[in-house]
């Protein structure tokens, strides 16, 4: 079930407000009826007013508000499952999340760049699927395959250089990681996009990349960072305290390592583009993703959303209705069987 107006939820807090007057309605006309006279006097000068039936139109005012909001907020109810066929291929995003990618020389920060090149990415594919995968010292998988992709790029927004523990920037790792996200009995065409600044601390990456290809992954390399470099501030609630310094107290300048981004996507016959122009990025995976052959394949998923809203008004029009002609006085026959003991 989805919900398609949420906002006229907030219509829900009209009911405590008509159930306040109802009473503060209530508490006049008791004071009313002290002033006029003894209420037991009051009450044998109208046998015929009912204490209940007033009560019993509040209920009925109140379903019916719910009736309407309900209605106004339009909840749908999926019928059925479907197996709906999607042409794509499955994509995954790694993302370098070290403390390099804090670093300016690139606005905001080499981490945010990386983050806005990938959003927008997903924002031009079609039918592919997706994963994350976050890396630094080592690799962590952020978000598995899927074609949910408003999702990804939650969890995208979510990420930040503390989410992995071991610093530093291992490439290979990731290549590793990512290679598990495909399914090698698959035939779709697999690719994998590597954002980093390319200051790799481990060893292997090119050796990685040559597995990968072996099973059968195009890797794409995006540079983040200047040649010229910059330092790594560390912050507290946005200000800089200080910049990261490595083991004699130097200030580290960290630099794009293009070379070896470069060595690692001909490792699979894939590219390499730098990503300080996002423009030029969003060009060339769009070109690279037109030549890559798409896979049929099935994703299931709830389809015929329905609208539900006509039943809610439907209710709350006949409750309306019947309050029309519920009268406040007492019903005769109900009198007679003075289930309320309203003739005491």
């Amino acid at each position: 079930m989805e919900l398609d107006e949420k906002k006229y939820l907030y219509l829900l807090f009209i009911l405590p407000i008509v159930v306040l007057v109802f009473l503060i309605n209530l508490y006049w006309k008791r004071r009313k009826q002290r002033e006029f006279g003894d209420l037991e006097l009051v009450k044998k000068l109208s046998p015929e007013s009912s204490v209940f039936k007033p009560v019993l139109k509040l209920v009925l005012l109140l379903l019916a508000l719910v009736g309407i909001i309900f209605g106004l907020v339009n909840p749908k109810i999926g019928t059925k499952m479907e197996t709906v066929k999607r042409e794509g291929i499955d994509i995954v995003f790694a993302m370098d999340v070290s403390k390099s990618m804090l670093a300016e020389d690139v606005a905001p920060n080499r981490l945010e760049k990386s983050k806005q090149i990938v959003s927008q990415i997903i924002n031009q594919l079609g039918s592919d699927r997706i994963g994350i995968v976050a890396y630094a010292g080592s690799a962590f998988p952020v978000l598995p395959i899927t074609t949910d992709y408003s999702v990804a790029k939650m969890f995208l927004q979510s990420m930040n250089t503390e989410m992995v523990s071991s610093q530093g920037t291992s490439l290979d790792e990731a290549i590793k990681l990512s290679s598990t996200y495909f399914d090698d009995k698959s035939k779709t065409s697999k690719l994998l996009i590597l954002i980093s600044d390319g200051e790799d601390h481990s060893e292997g990456a090119e050796s990685a990349a040559e597995e990968a290809n072996k099973l059968g992954m195009k890797i794409i390399t995006i540079g983040i960072g200047t040649e010229k470099g910059g330092t790594i501030p560390l912050k507290r609630n946005g200000i800089v305290e200080s910049f990261q310094r490595d083991n004699n107290n130097q200030v580290v300048i960290t630099k794009l390592n293009q070379a070896g981004l470069i060595a690692i996507a001909k490792a699979t016959k894939g590219g390499y583009i730098n990503g300080n122009s996002t423009k030029e990025v969003l060009e060339y995976i769009k070109n690279t993703l037109d030549k890559i052959q798409k896979t049929e394949f099935e994703a299931t998923e709830m389809a015929d959303f329905q609208s539900q809203f006509q039943w809610f008004l439907g209710f709350a029009f006949i409750l309306l209705f019947v309050d029309i002609f519920l009268l406040e006085r007492k019903t005769s026959w109900v009198n007679k069987l003075n289930l309320f003991n309203e003739n005491k």
